[in-house]
């Protein structure tokens, strides 16, 4: 009846392409001959089981009874008004001699029967099937073969949620990207997508598994870009510390493809958490950057204290002092950082206040380190040296008034020269050298 070698390998390969177990394929095999038996040769309430031997081939019929009493089944045929039965009376399953066993009978056969308890009679063995028979065969083995796989599936990608995969873009409809994961489709929503990035058929993909779900349908797999876990699960693959947990990355805060911040601790005082996420000459974090399509990542070292974490959140901007202030109802932190630093640390339209508010957990609050202390001190120390030079004025003030006395002395002098005598001689001599006589015409009156 069955090609032995034709099974074998058919359950070899299910077993291999589609992670499903041989007993599950038999288990199938199994139900759909019972199928095929009860469709063909079986009567109406009967339980039929089938047992087949893959080594020999062969296969065994079964009828099942399961034992009860009285006051476990309800028998209509002695009921004359049915109408006075109780809700718990209604509720117990009509007896069915078919698949009923009373406790009495069942002693006869076994004394040691219960209730509850199944009784196996077998059935004569039948290899004639007819096509409506042959036709429930098939479709019960497919649908046992697809509970077998989705239970595999489940089994399989439920271990990897969480975790990043890979796979090949399928097809792209109304913004959702379907991913084929080899035995699974899974499915990347639009709002799951980092801002910017477009994919095409047939195009690699990485993304998180965040969450596995199962339904009627199938099995959804649902992923992930622009989760902040992803980053996480990137750095884990990139640096041996972070997947041994002697680095733990404490807190994600994310716009994605904009920026990120990470705090790190180090369980170890001998290394650097910073150092360890960002690699020689910064090849780890700059691997995890270009996966996410350039996305930039600040890495900040994780503190109890939390001015500290708070200054260090802020960063790169250089912070002065930070106040802290914490109730039942909030936690705010006022940050001080010199005039020229606040744009910095305010960030573009308040970005990297708002991502070290998401990363720390406080509310904070960014202030200009006010600079009328400095300008009230310079003024004062001015004021000092005004009224010490005024009262005790110093040499050079008093060479300066001399000199300035003497050039109005000579001043005068020169202005006075001509109106006193003749020509210098300088004057004269000047002339004299240049070839030049003064002459004097009179005219005769």
């Amino acid at each position: 009846m069955f090609d032995l070698k034709i099974i074998n390998s058919v359950l070899t390969q299910l077993e291999e392409e589609r992670g499903i177990p041989k007993e599950k394929v038999l288990e199938a095999i199994e139900a759909a001959l019972a199928s095929a038996y009860k469709k063909e040769y079986g009567k109406k309430g009967q339980i039929i089981k089938a047992e087949f031997d893959p080594s020999s081939g062969k296969t065994e019929f079964f009828q099942v009874k399961i034992v009860v009493d009285k006051t476990s089944v309800r028998f209509d045929e002695n009921d004359t008004e049915p109408e006075k039965e109780t809700p718990e009376e209604e509720l117990l399953p009509k007896y069915d001699p078919e698949k009923h066993l009373l406790i009495e009978d069942a002693k006869k056969i076994k004394k040691s029967a219960e209730i509850d308890e199944e009784m196996i009679f077998p059935l004569e063995h039948k290899t004639d099937y007819g096509r409506i028979s042959a036709q429930t065969a098939k479709q019960v083995i497919i649908q046992k073969i697809r509970e077998a796989e989705k239970v595999s599936i489940l089994k399989e990608f439920g271990e990897r949620e969480g975790s990043v995969v890979g796979g090949t873009v399928q097809r792209i409809e109304r913004g959702n990207i379907f991913v084929d994961l080899g035995r699974a489709t899974g499915i990347l929503p639009r709002e799951e997508q980092i801002p910017g990035e477009r994919y095409r058929q047939g195009e690699r993909i990485r993304a998180l598994l965040y969450s596995v779900e199962e339904s009627p349908r199938g099995t959804y797999l649902r992923m992930s870009r622009s989760n902040p876990e992803m980053i996480r699960e990137l750095f884990k693959l990139e640096s041996p510390e972070v997947q041994n947990k002697t680095v733990e990355i404490k807190s994600i805060a994310r716009e994605p493809g904009s920026r990120s911040k990470i705090a790190v601790f180090s369980h170890e005082d001998s290394i650097d958490p910073v150092g360890s996420l960002v690699g020689q000459r910064g090849v780890r974090v700059s691997t995890v950057m270009s996966e996410l399509g350039g996305e930039k990542i600040d890495i900040i070292e994780w503190s109890e204290d939390p001015a500290r974490f708070v200054a260090g959140a802020l960063s790169p901007a250089s912070v002065l002092s930070v106040e802290t202030t914490e109730s039942h109802e909030e936690k705010r932190a006022k940050a001080e950082v010199t005039e020229d630093q606040l744009s910095l640390a305010i960030g573009k339209g308040g970005q990297n206040v708002r991502l070290a508010a998401k990363l720390t957990g406080w509310k904070i609050d960014i202030a200009s380190a006010a600079s009328t202390d400095a300008v009230d001190a310079a003024e004062d120390e001015a004021a000092k040296e005004e009224k010490i030079e005024a009262e005790n004025p110093s040499d050079e003030n008093e060479n300066k008034e001399k000199e300035k006395t003497a050039e109005e002395e000579e001043y005068k002098k020169k202005k006075n020269a001509p109106e006193e005598g003749s020509p210098s001689e300088e004057a004269t001599d000047g002339k004299e050298k240049d070839g030049e006589n003064e002459t004097i015409e009179t005219k005769p009156k």
